[in-house]
């Protein structure tokens, strides 16, 4: 299977984001990891790589908030033992994407990453 790392400023917001897309996810593995190392606003690559060794499956889609949580996720997958993307996605409709891709028997990283991406596309009106 492929797990799912949502990555946002916020610790609270990445729990509130994981916490809709689990509701899709079945039994997909799918984390969050946010806030910087004082509890504040911010991200943290040590955190990030942490999350991503303690998301059972491997490979990973990662989604990000807001710029600066990219280049921190690009730092800790550069450590990654495992097969981790950054998803260009918005990080709700794309988590939920993922999770729902995620959960099927030929999902790929790749496929993951498309149905992540693919949130952009989806107007809400």
């Amino acid at each position: 299977m492929v797990g799912v790392l949502v990555v946002s400023h916020s610790r609270r917001a990445a729990e509130g984001i994981v916490e809709v897309a689990a509701e899709m996810a079945g039994d997909v593995a799918i984390a969050g990891v946010g806030g910087d190392p004082d509890g504040g606003i911010g991200t943290s690559a040590p955190a990030i790589g942490e999350a991503l060794d303690a998301i059972d499956d491997d490979p990973v889609v990662v989604l990000v908030d807001l710029g600066s949580a990219v280049m921190n996720a690009e730092i800790a997958i550069e450590s990654y033992d495992g097969e981790a993307v950054i998803a260009d996605a918005p990080v709700l409709e794309g988590a939920v994407n993922c999770a729902v891709e995620a959960g099927s028997p030929k999902a790929t990283i790749e496929s993951v990453r498309e149905a992540a991406e693919a949130a952009g596309d989806v107007a809400k009106l």
